[in-house]
């Protein structure tokens, strides 16, 4: 059996395997922070796809703390019923539970709060949270310390009566037990600032008071051991810290780095950052502390999760994008089958900090699981898709178990535009890599491959129509070709790696730019195709072949053309 499928202990819990969720926000929350159905049909669609534990999303144990619009709510009793709502579904679908109580501190506003937000010390922060703004925090007398270290007492007691397993504690990333640890932003001159042991005794101070509040249930400690940026927390800092915890009572430590301060592209590392980003900090950790380690950042590869834990560099391993990408990425371990890779293109995080709710660029069912829920795909049929792009890839693989499908692409491999996409400086809001996207492609190819998808490369459908007679549907998913014939100059610009040259590069990442390639320089393909479709045959156009742009609403086109067309 693979390794990420066995069975671990944190504290008295047993977790069926080694995969992790850990807290993203979502968005599904009300404007209250109280539980919908969103939020338990999103979770519950990482349960069912076999996720070992799953961690509710960032709540803040008082209405200071909370840091994002309809952020979940543990602060009052009145969230209590949802929550347990919440719990019991996961552990019906056979995971377990945790929920991360994490305060924003300084990275809040009055305006998202509704109260004076507090730091350690009264020094501007900036806050992006649909707009930008730098406030300056209050700062906590040593009666405030005090009041939300109860606080967080009091919200483990809630999680702990809701019927979560665990409860994670958020000293990670810049919000307010981080910001004590950064001496750019602790600048007192009592016991909780200074030397390390005092910018760690809040944290700290925490973390036993939950101990003592929740006696028996496992607390895990999610700690920042290197905030990236200066007047940050250093990595020898960090690793003591890690030291203490353990030493404190933490059951498990969950490593990770980056601080907001060093920008979100350090603590949710992009494609341009290597695999395992975070990995060979949770190792040193795990060879100082004798509680499990929980290692973050760019692990969804399993042949890389997998040898993380076999070389005993960590315990567990957590996937956060990776879930997003595809919610049975455990299940498809299981079966040996490729998952959805995701693309590190940070989507996910950069639209919901603009105030929309998860969403991902290759699952376009990812935060409309409702939608979904009761996905009827086309059954018995026998289906061409025209275009091997990724909206057709996607279509295929997600109808392939119930129909037969063959893709006919006049082009000698897979990919069709999104191969251009890696040589371009920029994908969305990050740096553009190709082996990110070669690694999607392989894996959605395979996964085609896998399901029974039969590939027709270098054929021209529209050269030969007569290959589409006896198919009951044709689904079009030729992409889109620039106007004015542009398109040889743009793939010569890309191919050649002249996009990446400076003053090339910084022409090309121009928002306006890029909008006008996406959009306006480009026409879709689907009138040439339509005249195809015979009597007879259903059909539908998907991706830039309807409608040219991103790469977001093209897949999120095919997963609807192949779930739920059938159902209307």
């Amino acid at each position: 059996m693979n390794i990420l499928l066995t069975p671990a202990r944190i504290g008295s819990v047993e977790i069926p395997n080694r995969i992790v969720m850990p807290p993203m926000t979502t968005r599904t929350a009300d404007e209250e922070g109280f539980v919908t159905d969103d939020t338990v049909d999103y979770y519950m669609a990482r349960v069912d796809g076999g996720t070992g534990l799953i961690t509710i999303e960032m709540a803040a144990p008082e209405r200071a703390g909370r840091h994002r619009r309809r952020e979940m709510g543990i602060y009052d009793d009145r969230f209590l019923p949802g929550l347990t709502r919440l719990v019991s579904e996961i552990h019906r679908g056979g995971a377990k539970a945790s929920i991360q109580l994490g305060h924003g501190g300084g990275h809040t506003r009055r305006d998202i709060c509704g109260e004076t937000p507090i730091a350690p010390s009264a020094i501007p922060h900036p806050v992006y949270e649909v707009t930008f703004e730098t406030i300056i925090p209050e700062e906590m007398t040593l009666a405030r310390i005090a009041e939300t270290t109860r606080a967080f007492a009091q919200a483990a007691r809630r999680a702990q009566a809701a019927g979560f397993d665990c409860v994670e504690i958020h000293a990670a990333h810049g919000y307010l037990i981080s910001q004590f640890h950064a001496p750019f932003e602790n600048q007192r001159a009592d016991q909780y600032g200074g030397l390390l042991e005092n910018r760690a005794r809040f944290g700290l101070d925490i973390l036993r008071a939950v101990k003592a509040a929740v006696p028996g249930m496992p607390v895990i400690y999610r700690l920042s051991v290197d905030d990236a940026f200066p007047g940050g927390l250093t990595w020898p800092e960090g690793r003591q810290i890690a030291v203490w915890a353990a030493q404190a009572g933490a059951d498990a430590l969950h490593i990770s780095g980056g601080h907001y301060r060093s920008s979100a592209h350090v603590m949710i590392p992009p494609m341009a950052m290597p695999d395992a980003t975070f990995l060979d900090y949770a190792a040193a950790v795990k060879q100082s502390v004798r509680v499990p380690v929980i290692a973050v950042g760019r692990l969804g590869d399993p042949a890389i999760a997998a040898q993380a834990i076999e070389s005993d560099k960590a315990d567990f391993i957590a996937l956060g994008r990776s879930l997003i990408a595809d919610p049975q990425w455990v299940e498809k371990l299981r079966r040996n089958e490729p998952a959805r890779r995701c693309l590190a293109c940070n989507t996910c995080v950069n639209e919901m900090r603009g105030g929309a709710g998860i969403g991902c660029v290759v699952n376009g069912a990812a935060g409309r699981e409702r939608m979904f829920k009761n996905a009827a795909p086309p059954l018995g049929e026998r289906i061409a898709v025209i275009g091997a792009g990724p909206a057709g890839l996607t279509f295929a693989s997600l109808v392939a178990p119930h129909s037969k499908v063959t893709i006919f692409e006049k082009c000698d491999q897979a990919g069709g535009a999104l191969r251009l996409a890696g040589k371009a400086p920029v994908f969305q809001e990050v740096e553009a890599v190709e082996r990110s996207f070669e690694a999607y492609l392989t894996s959605l190819v395979a996964a085609c491959r896998r399901r029974g998808v039969t590939f027709r490369f270098e054929t021209d459908v529209s050269r030969r129509p007569e290959l589409l007679a006896g198919f009951d549907r044709i689904v079009i998913a030729t992409g889109a070709t620039y106007r004015w014939g542009m398109g040889g100059f743009v793939r010569a610009i890309l191919n050649s790696h002249i996009a990446r040259w400076p003053g090339v590069s910084s022409l090309l990442s121009n928002a306006a730019i890029r909008d006008w390639f996406y959009h306006r320089a480009r026409r879709a393909t689907a009138d040439r195709f339509l005249p195809l479709v015979g009597p007879g045959q259903t059909f539908a156009v998907i991706g830039d072949a309807r409608l040219p742009g991103k790469s977001k609403p093209a897949i999120a086109s095919a997963f609807e053309a192949a779930l739920l067309t059938a159902a209307k």
